[in-house]
């Protein structure tokens, strides 16, 4: 009995020492446990390099788990303490998928702004609460798809054709305004550490990709060299060497005649050989079933089984399989001799380098961005980015003087399909928020107590009601502003299976809007014109993520905005413009055509005929296109030789005068012409822009560097050639198509020879 005394003292006294020293050397203990992995595992430890590590890693697998390593969700492996890893996660205008986020506007509302260190901040952002949600997820030993830190973002695709469903998740119709935002979010949602990676880009879907959504398993998209290296690929060339994207996606559909995800030409000549891409490719999601799915099914019917697939994929430098097809396919592939293990080896290495460069095998807080808490995801800082983002994405299309409406009028009346509606701050690819502010909310909370406010819905999204009664119109003639909401939402338009309203999967094959929302606005009209002596202004808030016929919005409202999808703080930045909190300054980042009769065929990818560079005829509204509270003149241009030859600059500059009464932002933009092309050019190219505030009465000069590369052609072989000649230069507040000044747009110009 003293003997068993004895013994439990002991252990107790050597319970008592052990906490005291798990107290004071806390701070140790992840140390301790690295000690461990290095002594049983080399691909733990931080002193060896990254290919070492690496290399060691590979080494101990066998060949099914790399197959499975190679997949989108990986397996964990316990024996080498390697937990499960989820390469897919969104984050196209936040962290998406994942829980609760900040919802800021939909991609295609920040190309409206045309401010490329606003999308830094915004990605900033993301990539914050990207990195707080992982952090946080991995204490709880969460490790769920949409948890990592790699992102599929952004979409850099060419929105075409207003058709596509999808054309929202890119920043436009434009090479150069898409490289320049592209960049700049990359940037953001990697960050500027020399060891770690803040969060991985993916530059997606590469490289010809822009519907039809029904056709993208087994489409063709043909396009000329000049149109791959004048409008496909520049993007996407900007963000392999300039912002260093970790990733790229290759798209489900062919480009002439090859899929996207075994195109030699794409992946091997131009993005491994030409641009020298470090970073890893993936697929999109199950693209690799459509090679052995037959052609009239569904699929491209390039290969006959699974293993082929694989095999061919990996081979043309596809490292990770979003879907399941490498799990059996590769192994099968290596028995059949279709592969080789060391060839899969290699391009595991480069998507295992992916998540090193994050620091998923290194112990916890040995990056900066272990630290980042939860405190930041949906701060009030981010709130009021949201906010700052909505409100310089928002496009003011009409006024005939009604804005900006005085917040304390007797009464105001809120009504439309969408004034209630969070679908409609939300578009694609979104977070979910507690505290979504729709337009309705922004309204109200933006009025004074002593005014009225009435809502009714009036109208549904798509469909005429059924009640012959009408309780809505009326009160059009009995407020002093009636505020319409319109529009569209992801229900209409939207990725393949998505839209559950669309009967096109997502496209948009009907350029109007529902013909219940446009009667209803007729209705409203009436009843606001009733007193022919008091006529009562109509402001129609349009939400939506591509154009659409706005003509007879744009003939039975005195006001029109365009708010595309807001995000979380959509409702307030609205009503901050309706009241004149700010003055809008958003411009279009895609042509608005009158109708599709003015289009190529959808199915065509031929850039003739298409947005603001090669369209001839005119349109309802022209890329660049945003009015102001105010009016800007642009005069006094210069340029400080009216000659360039190549490896030269030359600047010019321009005076910008707010002319008003009210401070505004103003996109200032450039483009260029030319005039003696010996092959086919654009009618004009945005080469650069500016974003700067002007004080009411004040003149800014504005001054742009212009170098050769801007002068540049690209000819019918694909090739960048210089020509000597006459060039002209725009510079104003909307491209330099004729139906811009038929607007009232104004702009200056002048000419210069490139020698």
């Amino acid at each position: 009995m003293k003997t068993s005394y004895f013994f439990l003292s002991l252990l107790g006294v050597m319970f008592l020492f052990s906490c005291e020293n798990t107290k004071s050397n806390k701070n140790i203990d992840d140390n301790e446990t690295q000690t461990l992995h290095e002594a049983k595992f080399p691909f733990y430890n931080t002193s060896l390099s990254m290919e070492e590590r690496i290399q060691d890693l590979i080494s101990r697998l066998s060949l099914e788990e790399k197959a499975d390593q190679m997949m989108h969700n990986t397996s964990a492996i316990e024996r080498l303490d390697i937990p499960p890893y989820s390469y897919w996660n969104e984050a196209l205008h936040g962290v998406a998928r994942s829980g609760v986020a900040t919802v800021f506007p939909q991609a295609i509302g920040l190309a409206a702004t045309f401010d490329d260190d606003l999308a830094f901040r915004v990605s900033s952002a993301i990539s914050d609460e990207a990195r707080a949600m992982h952090n946080v997820a991995k204490e709880k030993g969460y490790h769920k798809q949409y948890g990592g830190l790699t992102f599929w973002t952004p979409n850099i695709n060419i929105f075409r054709d207003p058709r596509w469903g999808r054309g929202q998740e890119t920043y436009g119709e434009d090479p150069y305004l898409t490289s320049v935002i592209g960049k700049s979010f990359v940037m953001g949602l990697q960050g500027d550490n020399p060891d770690y990676l803040k969060t991985a880009a993916c530059a997606k879907h590469y490289a010809v990709h822009s519907g039809p959504e029904e056709l993208r398993h087994e489409f063709n998209a043909v396009s000329s060299k000049k149109d791959l290296w004048e409008t496909y690929l520049p993007a996407f060339e900007v963000l392999v060497k300039e912002a260093n994207v970790e990733a790229i996606m290759c798209a489900y559909n062919s480009t002439n005649g090859e899929p996207c995800c075994a195109n030699k030409y794409l992946i091997q000549d131009v993005l491994l050989d030409e641009w020298s891409f470090k970073g890893h490719v993936l697929s999109d999601c199950w693209a690799i079933v459509d090679f052995y799915t037959p052609k009239g099914e569904g699929g491209h019917g390039v290969t006959n089984t699974q293993a082929e697939a694989s095999a061919m994929t990996v081979k043309h430098g596809v490292s990770l399989n979003c879907g399941d097809s490498y799990l059996d396919g590769l192994p099968e592939a290596v028995k059949q001799g279709l592969i080789t293990e060391s060839e899969i080896d290699e391009k595991l290495a480069i998507l295992l380098r992916t998540r090193f460069r994050l620091g998923l095998f290194d112990p916890p807080k040995s990056n900066p961005y272990d630290d980042i808490s939860e405190d930041v995801i949906n701060s009030d800082a981010h709130r009021d980015l949201a906010r700052e983002v909505a409100q310089k994405s928002i496009v003011l299309l009409k006024n005939n003087g009604v804005l900006p409406v005085k917040n304390d009028l007797s009464k105001y009346f809120i009504t439309g399909p969408v004034a209630i509606d969070t679908e409609v701050l939300l578009g694609n690819y979104y977070g979910v928020n507690p505290k979504m502010v729709t337009i309705m909310e922004g309204i109200a909370g933006a009025i004074n107590p002593a005014s009225q406010l009435q809502y009714r819905m009036g109208a549904m999204l798509t469909v005429p009601k059924e009640n012959p009664l009408d309780y809505a119109t009326g009160n059009a003639s009995n407020s002093d502003v009636t505020f319409v909401a319109l529009g569209i939402s992801g229900l209409i338009e939207g990725e393949e299976g998505a839209s559950i309203a669309s009967k096109t999967k997502g496209d948009r094959l009907d350029y109007n809007l529902p013909k219940s929302q446009i009667d209803y606005l007729k209705g409203l009209r009436e009843a606001a014109d009733k007193d022919p002596n008091n006529k009562k202004p109509i402001v129609t808030i349009v939400t939506g993520g591509s154009p659409m016929n706005l003509a007879e919005v744009e003939e039975l409202s005195d006001a029109v905005l365009l708010a595309w999808y807001p995000g979380e703080e959509g409702g307030n930045a609205i009503a901050d413009v309706l009241f004149g909190k700010i003055s809008p300054s958003g411009k279009l980042p895609i042509t608005f055509p009158k109708s599709l009769d003015q289009l190529p065929d959808y199915e065509d990818y031929s850039m003739i005929g298409r947005t603001y560079k090669y369209m001839d005829l005119d349109p309802m509204y022209p890329f660049g296109y945003g009015l102001s509270y105010t009016t800007f003149k642009y005069g006094n241009i210069d340029l400080s030789s009216k000659s360039i030859s190549k490896n030269d600059t030359v600047t010019i500059s321009v005076d910008v005068t707010n002319e008003g009464d009210v401070d505004s932002d103003e996109v200032v933009q450039l483009y260029i012409t030319d005039v003696e092309a010996s092959f086919r050019v654009p009618n004009s190219q945005l080469k650069a822009f500016k974003r700067i505030n002007i004080k009411s009465g004040e003149t800014k000069t504005v001054s742009f560097k212009l170098n050769s590369e801007m002068f540049q052609g690209i000819n019918e072989d694909g090739e960048k050639v210089f020509e000597t000649g006459e060039f002209k230069i725009f510079v104003g507040g909307s491209s330099p198509m004729p139906r811009s000044k038929e607007l009232g747009v104004n702009m200056v110009e002048t000419s210069i020879t490139f020698q």
